[in-house]
């Protein structure tokens, strides 16, 4: 087995680089490349690379993509090897890449997630909606061979900057596709959860895009490195409280990572770099994006489209496809499998080839027809794309399901009882749950779908599991966990004591133990896929804007919503779910005293007992959005 796995890589790896030289071979034989500054309306001139078709015997539009990561190679004579999608190459467009404002050889000052101005109090004032506009006006006057319309498109940040273009509001933009676009970080996005920290991640990656730049340059700041272990969870477990992390590695020479740190709950600094606001009588057709499995912005994806939705007439053009993927894994690969769950056909290749492109050619070339349906998701389970006149659809149908004793689910909860039952284990930050088996340093993307047994066996994760499905269960749509729990400390008089936790929620899919075969050499039979896991800081229980801290001993009510889901659960498999109160290091530890988390010392960490109630009145439960 083995053998065939390494054999397959190796004949992967050849496929893809004969693709790649194809794919720079053509690019170089059909276009002509230009780089120039655009001024902005304050002066300011971001770095912009042009590729033209040498085909000038008609004209083309224009696909636009602003980027904080390097519009490289730079120089006119070296040209990128592959755009995102080459069925678009082959068509003709005018490829358009830029440095925004701040980042790499544009001129200026970068801000993170720069907010968006609703009131410009002058005609010089800026943001990336302005730079976004006074592109496209540049582009439309001197990008040669146009043909008026522009489109725009990027994943991850450069999602956030087409958003951007979105509220640009520029009569020639036809057409924009955010992708995994960032949209709130202190929600759901990237670096905050339910305003728990993502630590592993926001570390990583801050401690090299957040170096401030003294002027432009083609070099990227390189990221710390000096870990000693191959073992995230021994190296920020011994790293310690998140003051530690200026103190030893960052040496407060990051600005935005002391923003962080400045910023805890979500405040007025905060909302502003949330756009979803102000997506409103929006006019040009939008295509979001995303992944069932992406780790930094799957919130993203689907609250962009549910804004849109919401504050826009129904004759808004919007549209969102979801597939199974990582972040940006429908650009690269074939989305066959993720990890250990395989998909069973080329859902990347389907989606660059039979949405993105007629997506593109319609409204900017006005080719073929537009009959891409406003909901797009891909089923996994069954794995088959679903389409749906809109998301959520609105024939689900909301099912309690209970936490009930001996570790049993169900839709009806126990019987009534005069008597508080709870379910209860030890959370104890020096022993945080790992958010997976696997010893790494850097964050894997196949978590997402990871074998959940692992933490099943743990004592400070409480599991919950149907008995063995007899019908297909399909889930399709937000769900909501509703938790009832009460926290009490040792070694205090804790009636005086102000607690606080956190609480991970986990919907698996339990593969029947009789199932043959194995993924990567882990057996699938018993496999517990994780379907979606989401975090909630527990002190924001009643408000994001103003924490408070738990009662020792009194129960207290957390809800809060999981990002979407898209999962069948075939018969003879199992709906479980996993309860814990760490997921290390994916995210901080929480004290677990009622402190600020950024301002904590080591001294602060204290274990808790933490109990799910589940008898009457007090019955914590999830709702599933369950189709017929």
């Amino acid at each position: 087995m083995k053998q065939f796995v390494t054999l397959f890589f190796i004949l992967q790896t050849l496929w893809l680089s004969a693709q790649t030289a194809t794919d720079a071979a053509y690019i170089r034989l059909h276009y002509i490349k230009r780089e120039v500054l655009i001024p902005m309306r304050d002066g300011v001139r971001l770095f912009t690379s042009i590729y033209t078709p040498k085909d000038q015997s008609r004209s083309h539009p224009i696909l636009l993509k602003r980027t904080p990561y390097s519009c490289s190679p730079y120089g006119i004579d070296d040209y990128v090897t592959s755009f995102q999608n080459m069925h678009l190459a082959r068509s003709g467009y005018i490829f358009v890449n830029q440095d925004v404002r701040g980042r790499y050889m544009s001129e200026g000052a970068f801000v993170d997630v720069r907010p968006y101005l609703a009131v410009r109090r002058s005609s010089r004032d800026t943001d990336e909606a302005t730079d976004t506009y006074d592109t496209v006006e540049w582009l439309l006057r001197y990008a040669a061979g146009n043909n008026g319309r522009v489109g725009v498109y990027g994943i991850s940040y450069p999602g956030f900057y087409a958003t951007m273009a979105v509220l640009a509001d520029h009569p020639a933009i036809k057409a924009v596709s955010p992708q995994a676009p960032v949209t709130d970080w202190f929600i759901g996005d990237d670096f905050h959860h339910n305003g728990a920290f993502m630590l592993l991640d926001a570390f990583s990656f801050f401690s090299g895009f957040g170096k401030p730049r003294s002027q432009p340059t083609t070099e990227s700041a390189k990221g710390f490195s000096d870990w000693q272990t191959p073992d995230n969870y021994q190296f920020f477990l011994q790293a310690g409280a998140l003051p530690n992390f200026n103190k030893k590695y960052l040496h407060g020479e990051i600005p935005f990572w002391n923003d962080l740190m400045a910023h805890p709950d979500m405040d007025a600094w905060w909302k502003v770099r949330n756009p979803r606001p102000h997506l409103r009588n929006i006019r040009p057709a939008v295509l979001t994006v995303g992944g069932l499995f992406d780790a930094e912005d799957c919130y993203g994806a689907w609250n962009m489209y549910k804004a849109i939705e919401l504050q826009n007439p129904p004759s808004t053009s919007n549209r969102i496809v979801m597939g199974p993927w990582s972040h940006g894994g429908w650009a690269r690969g074939n989305g066959a499998k993720l990890g250990n769950v395989s998909f069973s056909q080329n859902t990347s290749g389907y989606f660059q080839q039979e949405i993105e492109f007629p997506f593109f050619e319609y409204y900017l070339k006005d080719r073929g027809e537009m009959n891409l349906p406003d909901a797009l998701i891909f089923e996994t389970g069954s794995n088959r794309w679903a389409t749906y006149p809109g998301w959520p659809p609105e024939d689900a149908k909301h099912v309690s399901y209970y936490f009930k004793k001996n570790g049993q689910l169900g839709t009806t909860p126990d019987a009534l009882t005069t008597a508080p039952e709870t379910d209860t284990y030890i959370s104890d930050p020096a022993k945080p749950v790992p958010y997976t088996e696997d010893i790494h340093l850097r964050r894997t993307s196949e978590y997402m779908t990871d074998d959940q047994r692992f933490a099943a066996r743990r004592p400070d994760v409480v599991v919950y599991q149907t008995p063995v499905l007899q019908d297909t269960l399909r889930v399709a749509g937000s769900v909501a966990a509703d938790l009832v729990v009460s926290l009490h400390a040792h070694g205090f008089i804790d009636v005086y004591q102000r607690l606080d936790a956190d609480f991970v929620v986990k919907i698996i899919d339990v593969f029947p133990d009789t199932l043959s075969g194995e993924e990567n050499g882990v057996p699938l039979g018993g496999y517990q896929m994780l379907v979606r896991g989401e975090i909630f800081r527990g002190r924001y229980r009643n408000s994001l804007e103003k924490p408070e801290p738990f009662k020792a001993r009194e129960p207290a009510n957390i809800r809060f919503d999981l990002p979407d889901v898209a999962h069948c659960f075939l018969p003879g498999h199992r709906l479980m779910i996993q309860v814990q109160s760490s997921w290390f290091p994916l995210t901080d530890r929480n004290p677990q005293q009622y402190v600020n988390i950024y301002e904590a010392s080591d001294a602060d960490f204290i274990p808790i007992t933490v109990n799910i109630h589940r008898s009457s009145g007090f019955q914590s439960q999830v709702i599933l959005p369950i189709l017929k």
